[in-house]
This record gives structure tokens, C-alpha cells and sequence, in this order.
């Protein structure tokens, strides 16, 4: 769910674990050298070896003759022959990110600056980038495609029944939230046609959202969202000719109202390469589809008997290697997630990062040298990670595989962080953990080597004495192993007992006790907790995409509420038994899904838990989404029963201890239904609790003037009244 590993783009705690790997979007040189910045209005290009900074483009030709002020990119990318500066500007939110907004280009040799997509709705156009040839810029506005001649500034429009429900080139509310699917098209290599989803919601029901405070009279905010157990939206891909335009449509095999198709590019200039996923994601496709006469044929299959995983978080772009006679594909095939080159023909599948491990993300592919760059966690624990190579090709011919090469260094143990180059030429290496505030560096790659001797992670660590955080391996009554955190107070005395503060997740979306800087500080508590006295603990259960192989990811398919509460809940029970951890003065808390966690931790366990505070969450796992929820839980007409047990509804009437229910109207994604529903069986049961509806307040609760200071002090104000601080 994104519910999230979106949440974790909202809700600053799980930025941090995710890490920092979104917050370096660089936008690099062409020789793979540099990079590029807007700083102070110029464009300035950025030499990280002379630590030298060269404006390309100066302030005053990104100022429109309209205004005096330079435009403020959003982003910005550069043509194909660097020619031309197509710039991002007046953004609007599109339910998560900011994708809508206008245009404007900069074509470096007229010296000219000038918008695009003139006569369309202002702040309506999406994903607009260049053709191959950088003659051309194609747009989507207002669920059409366009093409505009750069030179001309004709524009055409390329699809004409375009609706709020019949959505050319980009996504609807699922798609987007679960496949993290926005951008929707794709120019062919030859520029001459461009090749799109179409997304047919009209048989998908409208979830009905109620604006009652921006006017006198209520607005219904109407949003395409099937429910688990509804069939999805009919999505085909189509390829539309910038001569005639006329779209042929794909003749893809399969019911598309019980199929998804997440992933799409071309292979080359008459052909796609395209992935499908069956309704219960546990197929998953390859298919070739020849443009010429739309038929399609698949080449390549994998299966699993709970899910097959998405091959990358970022669904654009098909690592194609070897002059596209192979490419490269993420799969958990084999119990581990492994990086395999597999051939055009889908008939030689290698596995190139063998053995009991768990590879997180391909960071680079560097065919000249002939590396795959990736991360991975190290032998001994799954919070931390690492960077490590192995070669495309296998170089040890006599040998049955290859082993990876570590490149971080070992001896600092915590979180490295590469963003790299294209080519692989250079990288910025950011390293923290738990106690060790980022540091960074610039490397040199294939040497592995700093770019600047003087400015190196080693010199630069220093540690914070404040943080008092130990990492666990708390061993369960059920003999799993649980990673963990706890975080002593300040001036802790062992003979003394203090209260604790669980935070949880606990869903596939995420993970909460990755060894990074700033991460074991609670976000949401208007306070020092360790100053106040408080032992603060997380920990990771099973079914949380913890790099511990798939076994251990998949054990929460159907168990969700289930195995992951118990999980939890033993965990926390071990933690327990130390003698300086007032039992009585037990909280726990969590967001999205850490706040279904909550509510189940605090029905089923309430001897453990004796406070908690539940922030959006699912109440009934029949109330969400149907990708993410059938994804881990199959279809309720088959598996009822699972549906029933992992909802934290049907436990409300075992509810003892104190619950402060936290919910937006506005929320879009994990919709205020949820709670609502909660609070009618916890009244029919009797059941006291305190309950905080912030108005038309999204998922992540922070619209309107003072809401974040708002929540905050009423989140810190109910665990020191219900948890009281300090040594006892």
C-alpha cells in the first residue's frame, strides 16, 4: 500500500527510514561528470571534483516579458541535443505530487523563452517531455494527449474522448497509489508515434467525498476507487501516429476488467515490451507487442503462490543491456530478490547476485566497465545498507557464479546511500546511523575512490552523544526474530522504572528500524521524549518488506492482522520483561497502517497495551483498496474468514485501555469510513474513547492553518495524561 509507502512520502518519521534516496532528483550533465541546479534564478551547472560552480543560463532569459521574476521550476529536463530547457512551473497537487501545473521552454540558441500548451486550461498540463529527435514536446491536459512543434508551436491534439473516467496517458486514484503509475505515455525511439494507457474507470464506483466547510452548501468530491472484491479498471495501451492520428490498440491477451498492465515501454521503433499481472497479482507477464498489427505474444512468466513483487518502485524505463539482446529484471523467483539478465527471447535467465541475500534497488548499469551497481543489507543485520557491484557478463568462466563485490565500507556500519550517474561515472555516497548525522562525499566509479581526498565521510563523522538507542534481536515465544530499536531516556537509571511508547507499522508498505539518522525520534510528540523520561521502542515483524528474504515478506499473505499484530505484540512482551518498564504505562501508536496496528494491538492485547492512539486507519480491510488489499489478502469471495480476522472492527468490544481515534474527512485514501464504522461498534459496545475529525483534511492531516501544531499538541497532550513521563 502505499497507504503507505505513501504515507511514507507524507509523514516525516518514515521519509526519514525510507531513507534519502527521493531527495536527490539530480538532474545530471550529459558526460555523466555533473550535474545541474536552479540557485538564486540561474541555471547553474555543478563540477563535484573542483567543487565548481558555471551558470549555463542566467535569470533574466527564464524571466517571461510578463513579469520581473525568474520562473521557479518545479523540475526542469533538458532536450535530447541539450538544445532546448523544458521547465515546470505553477504545479498543483494531483492527489500525492505536484504533477499538474504549465510549461514553459527555453531554446538555448534563439535565446528565446516561451510557454507551451497556449489555449488549454492554465495549470492543466502533465508530464510534458521531449521527442527522441527534440523537435517535438508532448503533454497531457485534461486526460488528452498533445504534441507541439517547438518550431511552429502547432499543437495537435492526439486523443479526443478524454474524461474525468475515460483517462488518456496517465492513471486513475489506483493505479497511481498502488503501481506508483502517473506518467502515462511514451514516445516511440523515432519520435513518430507515442504509445499510451487508456484507463476505462466507467464502471469503476465513485467514492463519495463531503466538502462541508469551504461553503454555505456541501460538495460532494466524487473519486473513481474500487474496493477490494471489485473488479478493477479496464486498462489497454494504444500507439498513436503523429502523421494520421489514428490509434491502433494492443490485442493483449486476458480479460482487462481481471488484469493490470503496470509497466510499459518500446523495445524499438515498431515494437513494446509490456508487463501484465493477473487479478491476484500472482502472475505476472512479459508480452511483446508488435505495433504494426497490434498482435502481442508473452515470452517470459513468473508465478508465486501469494504475490509476485513489482520489479522496481519506479515503473518507467526497461534496463535493456547488451545492444537489447538482454536485459535485466528483479524477481524473488528463487525465495530471495535477485537481480537476473534474461535474454530478448526470454530463454537465458541468469541469476547475477546469487545466494541467500536480498538485493533492495539496482542503483546503476555501467555496460562500458560491465557492473550492475546495487544495494543490499549486510550479512548480519536487515536494517542497515550497502552498496555492491558484480559484472554484467560473467568474467570467471569456469566459475558457476560470480560474488558480489562490497563497496561501502564495512567498518561503517549503518545506512550508505548512492545516487549515481547514468554511466556510473561519479556518485554522491551519504552515510549515516543511528547516532551519526548524515555525512557525504563525492566517489569516482569504477575506481571506487573519493573525487576529493580533502572531503571524506571518515573526516567528516561525528557522532551524537544524545541519541542512547540500541539495536535488538528480540527472540519471540514463536522463535522468530524480530529486529528492533529501543531508545533509553536521558540520565536512565536501571533501578527506576519508565514508561514505554511503541511506535508501529507493521504492512507490507513499510519498515521501521532502518539504521539512519533521525529516525528514532518521535515526529509527531511536541516534546523531548528522553528528556521527559520516556523508552521509546519499533520493531519489525513478519510481512514488513524487511530485506530478509521473501519467506518472511510473503508470511502475511491472508494473515494480514493476524501474524504481524502477533508478531508485535510477542515482541513487545519479550521487551517487557526487563524490570526498569512500568507495565502499567504502555502506549502505542501508529499512522495509516500502524494506526490499524494500534487498534488491534489495543483490542486483542490489552493486557500488554494499556493506551494508544490510532491515526487513519483501515478498520475494515474491506474498506480499501482493491490492488493493494487482494495483492496480499486474495479475493473476500474466496477467503471471507481472512478478511474478518484481520479487521480491527471485529475486535472493538475486547477495547479496556484508552484509545484517541485521529482521522481526516478529506482523506481520500484510507477513506473516514473507516472510523466511522469503528465508532459505531465501540458505541454499541459501550466502549469510552476520545475521537479528533479534522475537517477536509487529507491522509496526511496537514492542510488548513495550525492543523500540524493543532495535532500535535493533542497527540502529546494524550500520552503524557494517559502515559504519564518520568522515572518512577
Amino acid at each position: 500500500m502505499r497507504y503507505c509507502k505513501s504515507i511514507v512520502l507524507i509523514i516525516a518519521f518514515i521519509i526519514v527510514q525510507q531513507g534519502v534516496a527521493q531527495r536527490n532528483n539530480f538532474v545530471w550533465t550529459s558526460d555523466g561528470l555533473g550535474y545541474t541546479k536552479m540557485l538564486d534564478g540561474n541555471l547553474v551547472k555543478i563540477d563535484p571534483k573542483k567543487e565548481a560552480q558555471t551558470i549555463l543560463i542566467k535569470k533574466e532569459q527564464l524571466t517571461p516579458n510578463s513579469t520581473s521574476k525568474p520562473l521557479n521550476p518545479k523540475s526542469y529536463s533538458f532536450s535530447t541535443d541539450n538544445g532546448k530547457l523544458l521547465l515546470f512551473v505553477n504545479t498543483a497537487k494531483v492527489w500525492r505530487y505536484n504533477t499538474r501545473g504549465d510549461y514553459w521552454i527555453f531554446d538555448v540558441a534563439k535565446n528565446q523563452l516561451r510557454q507551451i500548451g497556449k489555449g488549454l486550461p492554465s495549470q492543466s498540463l502533465m508530464f510534458a517531455k521531449f521527442s527522441p529527435n527534440s523537435k517535438l514536446v508532448a503533454y497531457v491536459s485534461e486526460h488528452n494527449i498533445y504534441a507541439e512543434d517547438l518550431e511552429t508551436g502547432n499543437i495537435k491534439k492526439l486523443t479526443v474522448d478524454g474524461t474525468r473516467k475515460l483517462i488518456n496517458g496517465t492513471f486513475d486514484w489506483v493505479y497511481e497509489e498502488e503501481f506508483g503509475c502517473r506518467d502515462g505515455f511514451r514516445w516511440s525511439p523515432d519520435s513518430r508515434q507515442i504509445a499510451y494507457w487508456q484507463v476505462d474507470a466507467t464502471k469503476t464506483r465513485d467514492y463519495y467525498m463531503l466538502n462541508s466547510t469551504d461553503s454555505v452548501y456541501s460538495k460532494i468530491i466524487p473519486v473513481e476507487y474500487p474496493k477490494v472484491g471489485e473488479s478493477p479498471s479496464s486498462v489497454r495501451i494504444g500507439v498513436v501516429s503523429l502523421v494520421n492520428l489514428f490509434t491502433k490498440w494492443m490485442r493483449i491477451e486476458g480479460d482487462a476488467r481481471q488484469h493490470y498492465l503496470p509497466r510499459m515501454e518500446w523495445s524499438n521503433n515498431d515494437e513494446l515490451i509490456v508487463q501484465q499481472l493477473d487479478r491476484k497479482q500472482q502472475e505476472s507477464r512479459l508480452i511483446y507487442c508488435n505495433t504494426l498489427d497490434a498482435n502481442c505474444h508473452t515470452f517470459w512468466a513468473e508465478n508465486d503462490l501469494a504475490w509476485v513483487d513489482l520489479n522496481a518502485e519506479d515503473p518507467s524505463g526497461w534496463n535493456w543491456i547488451n545492444n537489447k539482446q538482454d536485459f535485466l529484471w528483479v524477481s524473488e523467483k528463487d525465495g530471495w530478490r535477485h537481480i537476473y539478465k534474461i535474454s530478448r527471447d526470454g530463454k537465458t535467465v541468469t541469476n547475477l547476485t546469487k545466494g541467500d541475500y536480498d538485493i533492495a534497488q539496482i542503483k546503476a548499469i555501467d555496460e562500458v566497465n560491465n557492473y550492475i551497481y546495487f544495494s543490499t543489507t549486510s550479512p548480519s543485520s536487515a536494517t542497515q545498507l550497502y552498496l555492491s557491484r558484480v559484472h554484467i557478463n560473467n568474467l570467471i568462466k569456469s566459475a558457476k557464479e560470480e560474488p558480489a563485490e562490497l563497496l561501502s565500507a564495512a567498518n561503517l556500519i549503518g545506512t550508505h546511500h548512492y545516487t549515481i550517474s547514468p554511466n556510473a561515472k561519479i556518485a554522491l555516497h551519504q552515510f549515516s546511523n543511528h547516532n551519526t548525522p548524515e555525512v557525504s562525499e563525492w566517489m569516482s566509479f569504477p575506481e571506487n575512490l573519493p573525487l576529493n581526498k580533502d572531503n571524506v565521510i571518515t573526516k567528516n563523522i561525528k557522532t551524537d552523544p544524545s541519541i542512547n538507542v540500541e539495536y535488538l534481536k528480540i527472540q519471540t515465544v514463536d522463535n522468530i526474530i524480530l529486529d528492533a530499536w529501543i531508545r533509553k531516556p536521558n540520565n536512565f537509571d536501571p533501578t527506576k522504572k519508565y514508561p514505554l511508547v511503541v511506535y508501529v507499522y507493521g504492512d507490507p508498505g513499510a519498515t521501521t528500524v532502518d539504521d539512519v539518522y533521525g529516525s528514532h525520534d518521535n515526529f509527531l510528540f511536541n516534546g523531548d521524549m528522553s528528556e521527559e523520561g520516556y523508552i521509546q521502542l519499533a520493531l519489525d515483524n513478519r510481512g514488513t518488506p524487511s530485506l530478509r528474504g521473501a519467506a518472511w515478506r510473503k508470511s502475511i499473505y491472508r494473515r494480514d492482522g493476524q501474524i504481524n499484530i502477533r508478531d508485535m505484540a510477542m515482541g513487545v512482551r519479550k521487551v517487557l520483561e526487563a524490570s526498569y518498564i512500568d507495565k502499567d504505562r504502555v502506549a502505542v501508536w501508529g499512522w495509516s497502517g500502524g494506526g490499524s496496528s494500534t487498534l488491534h494491538l489495543l483490542f486483542q492485547f490489552p493486557d500488554l497495551f494499556k493506551t494508544g492512539v490510532s491515526i487513519a486507519p483501515i478498520s475494515n480491510l474491506l474498506f480499501y483498496d482493491n490492488i493493494y488489499t487482494e495483492r496480499y489478502m486474495g479475493l473476500p469471495e474466496a477467503n471471507m474468514d481472512d478478511f474478518i480476522k484481520g479487521s480491527a472492527l471485529n475486535f472493538a468490544k475486547n477495547l479496556q485501555g484508552n484509545l484517541l481515534l485521529i482521522h481526516g474527512s478529506g482523506d481520500d485514501n484510507v477513506h473516514y469510513s473507516n472510523t466511522e464504522a469503528l465508532v459505531n461498534e465501540l458505541v454499541k459496545y459501550n466502549k469510552q474513547f476520545q475521537l479528533m475529525e479534522y475537517p477536509n483534511r487529507t491522509h496526511n492531516i496537514s492542510e488548513g492553518e495550525g492543523t500540524s501544531k493543532h495535532l500535535s499538541t493533542l497527540y502529546s497532550s494524550y500520552i503524557r495524561t494517559n502515559c504519564p513521563p518520568g522515572a518512577r
